[in-house]
């Protein structure tokens, strides 16, 4: 089982009022709760100037396992890659 990395896409991300970790995670017109976080990395101290910093998020939702980041400065979030055989 691995990643496979997609070209990043927009995606509607709900989370958590106090810790900001996703809680759902709308694909289209399916909405996917996020059962638990399997991994957190956060990129604050190397990034490109023009993009800023961004925390990568991989989630476990009953159908897949996705990795999802959220851009800083934009405050935007998108997906990075999906593993169907989760």
């Amino acid at each position: 089982m691995a990643m496979i990395r997609v070209a990043s896409v927009p995606v509607h991300v709900s989370t958590d009022l106090f810790d900001g970790r996703p809680t759902a995670v709308d694909l289209g017109s399916e909405r996917l709760p996020v059962l638990s976080l399997a991994r957190v990395r956060h990129e604050d101290s190397a990034y490109p100037a023009s993009t800023g910093p961004r925390t990568l998020f991989e989630v476990e939702t009953p159908k897949v396992r996705l990795a999802l980041s959220f851009a800083h400065r934009t405050r935007r979030w998108t997906l990075e890659g999906l593993d169907r055989a989760a």
